[in-house]
């Protein structure tokens, strides 16, 4: 169904209220590598983490919004299918700021495992494994780990979502400690309850 300009709008008010509601189901607060966490500095490394085989939460928010309309009978996907594109978000989210100056460019990547399409796995070992920025990590033995929530809702379509994540990184080197945090857009591709995030970039670069 074709919807108006304002439509759509009220739509994406809708939601985010919705996403709001889901917080607590959709967040994972610290998720750390099985084997040490490690991610890329602030200039632009790349960051690996383990994947999760856990399946997508269960969520019991209602899906109606103000006065009783199911929002979803307007959008393209389920409560269900949202939950599970929002998890997906936030576990690679997690784990692109989960790294170890002990890994390498394949290990980082090889353990988001199926959690990302080909295409951006190519791309995040490439800027793993930038000369200069793994120098970094290695000569100040960077240990990182990320945490993730999703702050809004940004953009949706057929087989598409796009989240605004607020990423965290505490990143420990060998002169101590640190912690920041980063707002990204991450769009997830696919449908029902199998997502894969296909793209991510700074918040502020307008992925839409």
């Amino acid at each position: 169904m074709e919807l108006s300009t304002g439509q759509r709008r009220a739509v994406f008010a809708v939601v985010v209220i919705v996403l709001a509601a889901l917080g607590y189901y959709l967040v994972v607060p610290a998720v750390t590598h099985g084997h040490a966490a490690a991610s890329p500095t602030a200039s632009g490394s790349a960051t690996a983490a383990a994947p999760s085989s856990a399946p997508a939460p269960a969520v019991t928010a209602p899906a109606a919004g103000a006065g009783g309309v199911n929002i979803y009978a307007w959008l393209p996907f389920t409560q269900q299918d949202l939950a599970a594109a929002a998890s997906a978000a936030v576990r690679f989210s997690v784990d692109y700021n989960t790294f170890t100056y002990t890994e390498s460019a394949a290990d980082y990547v090889g353990a988001m495992g199926s959690l990302i399409t080909g295409e951006l796995a190519a791309t995040l070992r490439a800027a793993y494994q930038i000369p200069g920025v793994a120098k970094l990590r290695t000569s100040q033995k960077q240990v990182s780990t990320g945490t993730a929530v999703i702050s809004a809702l940004r953009a949706f379509g057929a087989s598409s979502v796009t989240f605004i994540v607020t990423a965290g990184q505490r990143l420990a080197t060998a002169s101590g400690t640190s912690s920041g945090s980063t707002q990204y857009a991450v769009t997830v591709t696919g449908s029902g309850v199998s997502w894969q995030v296909s793209d991510i970039e700074l918040e502020s670069a307008g992925n839409e």
